[in-house]
């Protein structure tokens, strides 16, 4: 009964599991072919240079095994023979050899370490270069799943330093497999069960090694979520922008120890690898040890009795005890290896996210914009959410108008000019340039045709020249970029900076100089207004002004906007007034539409708006 349940039972759970294992080790070192090619391509020069020092390195000490046998056999006749010179003499050229080879493992040494830090700079700095050109090509619905910030994180930490180490490794364990082979040839001299023997020291710290190496990726997985609110938590108390909340509502302390709790769960579960570590360590040296110092014993043994000698009896010590930690390194080495291997895969599975905002095959050229923009029957929602920002929707927006679109928070409004410049597609329905739908032109020439001024528009720390001109790169025109900011009203701050136009503004460098919030948002609707397109999304653009700035900028504003289409998505009623047409939304559709004038005598939302707002001015 009991050999029909190992047969029929135990063998077979064994067998699947054996293989579902070798399986998805196989499966993991896949990416290795894969981080070589990388390599190769970022730096296949000094790759080149890198291997021939590896072999070089390899074989060097197998010489100096041979040179150490060579050198006692003919010191112990000179020694007994009273050390005479004529006796000692055979031993000069040895001993020159002998300390050739150590001086040429020196020098390749110190060369190979160069290669490598070379190798590894231009490795890191390309493969940050693929990730950093991979989230440029990310769509904006990534930045809405917390799984894409969890493997973003784990993509940008890992790819600052795990290829070069991979590299490493394979380095490594290319020279000692060299070495460990040679002196493998050696041990066979003198038994071939001495090898055998090695092998056995080594098998128990493999398994250890590549059981930790597994747990530790597995935690790094695992706990990626509480690294990620780590860093936030030190970004919320550590840096500028929001350093003024935390100390008036008091919050650095509690802030500090949600810190540290954080940090003591990661810590907690890395002692606790540590631990399985350290004990699996611990049984894997002393089986080593045993087995080690059984050899040497023989061996001192067999010398004792003149079966060898001891020039044979150094070359098996050295042999051994250079096995031995080779045997050691190689795990280390393999430990590494596939530690780096399965990090990697977070480089990779990042690198293989397809946008899905994409170009056409056969793109619709779009020279200029001569009929309009129409929203058709538009339905939209962010990724992950079960309300609807658009529900829906129509507009058209001839060429040549100006159009305000005003309403509570949430209505939509601002997801209209991030579905015109299509960082994200309609669930339904379609947008439409010219009777064209948005999804038949290049995304890149799409969005070369429409300026816009975001909400929380970015503070470039450049100069001021530099933060108008990013509009419009091809373009350095200083002309232009005067007129671009006198028609957004940021003259007046410039001629208050010290050096004018080539002042370095924020804080994040030397001699910067901050602006207030209003005088940002100047220089960014100078940079929306620089940029020569014939559609302008105006997202809150008079917000952070004052109402004397606000008067002269809506005064500026026909001619700044003459010929082109301009969307002006505002609470400000009195930045509204001045469009052709007024659209009011409420819950992702238009209610109302009209003049200014109109809209106050339908006595709709729009006039209780109005009346709302002039109350809390007089008031």
């Amino acid at each position: 009964m009991r050999t029909s349940f190992v047969y029929t039972v135990f063998v077979p759970g064994l067998y699947f599991y054996v293989r579902s294992r070798l399986r998805k080790f196989a499966g993991e070192l896949s990416y290795l072919p894969h981080t070589l090619e990388l390599v190769w391509a970022a730096a296949g020069p000094w790759t080149v240079l890198w291997l021939a020092l590896l072999v070089l390195q390899g074989l060097l000490p197998v010489a100096l095994v041979y040179l150490t046998r060579s050198v006692v056999n003919v010191l112990l006749p000179a020694v007994r023979a009273g050390g005479s010179w004529a006796a000692l003499r055979p031993a000069l050229p040895l001993a020159i050899a002998f300390g050739g080879t150590l001086l040429a493992i020196e020098v390749l040494r110190n060369i190979g370490a160069y290669g490598r830090a070379a190798q590894a700079e231009l490795v890191e700095e390309y493969i940050n270069g693929l990730v950093q050109r991979k989230s440029l090509e990310a769509d904006l619905g990534f930045y809405e799943s917390a799984e894409f910030y969890d493997r973003l994180h784990r993509a940008r930490t890992e790819a600052s330093f795990r290829p070069a180490m991979l590299v490493d490794n394979l380095g490594s364990l290319l020279q000692n497999g060299i070495t460990l082979v040679a002196m493998t040839a050696v041990l066979l001299m003198f038994g071939p069960w001495l090898p055998i023997a090695l092998l056995l020291c080594t098998v128990p710290a493999l398994v250890v090694v590549l059981l930790s190496s597994r747990r530790q990726h597995e935690f790094s997985h695992r706990g990626t979520p509480i690294q990620r609110k780590t860093w936030y938590y030190e970004r919320l108390v550590t840096e500028g922008e929001s350093a003024a909340e935390i100390r008036l509502f008091s919050l650095g302390g509690y802030f500090c120890t949600v810190l540290a709790e954080l940090r003591h769960s990661l810590r907690r579960d890395r002692l606790a690898l540590a631990r399985k570590r350290a004990l699996g360590d611990l049984l894997a040296g002393v089986l080593a040890l045993a087995v080690s110092a059984a050899v040497i014993a023989w061996m001192v043994l067999q010398a004792l009795r003149g079966i060898i000698s001891f020039g044979n009896l150094a070359l098996f010590y050295q042999a051994l005890n250079q096995g031995l930690g080779l045997a050691r390194s190689l795990l280390n080495n393999i430990g590494q290896l596939y530690e780096n291997v399965l990090f990697l895969s977070n480089l990779f599975e990042f690198l293989t996210l397809e946008p899905q905002i994409v170009s056409p095959s056969a793109p619709i050229p779009i020279d200029t914009v001569r009929d309009g923009i129409r929203f058709e029957n538009v339905t939209f929602r962010y990724p992950g959410t079960e309300r609807s920002a658009l529900r829906n929707f129509d507009l058209a927006i001839p060429v040549g108008h100006t159009v305000a679109v005003v309403g509570p928070n949430g209505a939509g409004k601002s997801t209209l000019a991030k579905l015109l410049c299509r960082f994200y597609d309609p669930e339904d329905g379609s947008i439409r340039i010219d009777g064209v739908p948005l999804t038949q032109f290049s995304v890149e020439e799409l969005r070369s045709r429409i300026s816009v001024l975001f909400q929380t528009p970015i503070h470039f720390s450049t100069t001021v020249f530099d933060n108008i001109r990013y509009g419009a790169l091809g373009n350095s025109d200083h002309g232009d970029i005067r007129r671009a900011a006198g028609n957004a009203g940021a003259d007046e701050v410039i001629a208050r900076l010290p050096h004018g136009f080539m002042t370095h503004l924020g804080k994040h460098f030397a001699q910067g100089t901050e602006l207030s919030t209003g005088e940002w948002q100047r220089i960014a609707l100078a940079r929306t207004l620089f940029r020569p397109a014939p559609i302008v999304l105006l997202d809150e653009p008079t917000s952070a002004m004052d109402p004397w700035t606000e008067i002269r900028w809506a005064q500026a504003f026909r001619r700044m906007t003459h010929g082109r289409i301009v969307i002006l998505i505002t609470h400000r009623f009195t930045t509204a007034m001045f469009a052709d047409v007024i659209h009011v939304m409420s819950e992702g559709r238009i209610v109302e539409s009209g003049t200014h004038p109109q809209l106050l005598a339908a006595g709709g939302l729009y006039a209780r708006g109005w009346a709302l707002d002039a109350a809390g001015t007089q008031a």
